[in-house]
């Protein structure tokens, strides 16, 4: 279903979602715009199209529209599908390997500046989940928030940025993984434990 639908919009292409985005007069870039998504759900978000549309413009004051709008809302379901998805298919959008490091590096600031809000956002609304999260999800919002603010190193060959790159892409990819899970099964233990009380009044 997930490979189907991604063929089908075509929701991670990044330069047709940064025209979408330069045609309605907006700064946010495509990456930040899918770190708030992923963060949302990552957050326990429903995974309904029109919630993520909606939690969007509240959480970066993206007021979408047209074309623009549904292709959000796709990316929000494709987003979902891939991170429940066994095969590991959660990839963060992001500039192609064409462009230089220093461009996907500074995008990769934007996509965890966005996730860090969308997740801030959700878990504000979601205070059961929120207090029952691990140390081990507060240690990767701790890195995402420093991945955020990091820069391509001057000092660096570009072979070593490339290579460090890399590495904290596939580090961010398993680590919201394992936060969308364990987001999700404590919302799921919080929704069991409310209908049981209710049941016992």
């Amino acid at each position: 279903m997930y490979d189907d639908l991604s063929e089908e919009v075509g929701v991670f292409d990044f330069d047709e979602f940064a025209d979408h985005l330069l045609d309605q007069g907006l700064e946010a870039s495509p990456s930040q715009l899918h770190g708030c998504l992923s963060g949302l759900l990552a957050a326990g978000a429903p995974d309904e199209p029109e919630f993520g549309l909606d939690a969007l413009a509240q959480s970066m004051n993206l007021d979408l529209f047209g074309e623009l709008s549904e292709r959000v809302m796709q990316l929000y379901s494709v987003t979902a599908l891939a991170l429940q998805d066994d095969e590991f298919t959660f990839i963060p959008l992001l500039p192609g390997d064409e462009e230089e490091i220093s461009l996907r590096a500074a995008a990769l600031a934007d996509w965890c500046e966005g996730f860090l809000a969308g997740f801030a956002f959700r878990i504000a609304a979601n205070e059961p989940v929120a207090g029952t999260l691990s140390a081990d999800v507060g240690e990767v919002l701790r890195d995402i928030a420093a991945m955020a603010q990091a820069e391509s190193g001057a000092d660096e060959s570009e072979d070593d940025a490339e290579d460090s790159f890399i590495e904290l892409v596939e580090y961010l990819r398993v680590a919201v993984v394992n936060v969308f899970m364990e987001s999700s099964a404590t919302a799921a233990e919080c929704l069991l434990t409310s209908d049981t009380a209710r049941s016992l009044h």
